[in-house]
């Protein structure tokens, strides 16, 4: 008798279902095959809108108490400017930093202008070369109606102008009273002796004898327009006169001789006035 294999209607044989497998996985390796043509001729695969990146950052940790500390002393120490020797700034490539003054961009200008101590000065030397010369300039001598000779001025004089010194012979007290005793022997001597007081000391010009300087020929007047001043020349006192107020060219030089004497009065009437 032949053997035969009894099998239910609808189950398949070992043989067909080895057969079944292997064409299943046939299909399936050229369907793989297919898929990757297709994802090469499509390129790469976009991202999900929801998908993150690969090079997204990676997740925060939150910070520790220790890092917390450590930015507060930075921020703080960012505050406080730091203190000892810094370090100097580099000078640039090719520039020299130099510092400039303002008067290298404008010139210094100086006043012209002279202190009133300078002033002094350059007066105070004029009159003594005036006085050391014997030059007497801005002046000449004229006939005064009831007085005889005079002094006019023949150009202005402002107030406080030195006009002309008061010239003669400087001697002390008590060779002037000698002199004045014997001038007093004759009436037609004039008075030319003029009394000062200088370093405690009593001296007098005496202006007696007759020379071509014109100080000693200016007449009195209570009411003059020059007054006299001590001047002295390395410690020697000169009697100058200076203008009182402003003269004008013309007027007659006038100073007061301050002898209000009885006797000089009497012997001198015009002293009065």
């Amino acid at each position: 008798h032949h053997a035969e294999n009894c099998c239910e209607p609808g189950a398949s044989t070992p043989l067909e279902g080895e057969k079944r497998n292997a064409g299943n996985a046939v299909r399936s390796a050229m369907k793989s095959e297919e898929q990757k043509i297709k994802d090469a001729r499509r390129g790469p695969l976009a991202p999900f809108p929801n998908q993150k990146s690969e090079a997204a950052e990676p997740p925060k940790t939150p910070p520790s108490s220790c890092d917390s500390t450590n930015a507060a002393i930075t921020k703080q120490a960012l505050k406080k400017p730091i203190k000892g020797k810094q370090a100097p700034r580099k000078k640039a490539q090719g520039k020299t930093q130099q510092n400039r003054k303002l008067t290298d961009f404008y010139p210094v200008r100086r006043s012209s202008r002279k202190s009133k101590a300078e002033l002094q000065s350059e007066e105070r030397k004029r009159i003594d070369e005036l006085i050391e010369s014997g030059k007497e300039e801005g002046m000449k001598i004229d006939l005064i109606d009831g007085k005889g000779r005079g002094v006019i001025a023949t150009k202005q004089f402002s107030r406080g102008d030195f006009v002309v010194e008061y010239h003669g012979d400087l001697i002390e007290i008590t060779d002037a009273k000698k002199r004045e005793a014997l001038y007093a022997q004759d009436p037609s001597t004039g008075c030319y002796m003029y009394y000062f007081q200088y370093l405690s000391k009593t001296y007098c010009v005496d202006a007696t004898r007759e020379t071509n300087r014109l100080g000693r020929l200016i007449n009195h007047s209570k009411c003059g327009n020059c007054q006299t001043k001590l001047h002295d020349i390395d410690g020697v006192p000169h009697l100058i006169l200076i203008a009182s107020r402003d003269i004008a060219a013309g007027e007659e030089l006038l100073y007061d001789y301050g002898d209000r004497s009885k006797a000089s009065i009497e012997a001198h009437p015009w002293l009065k006035h």
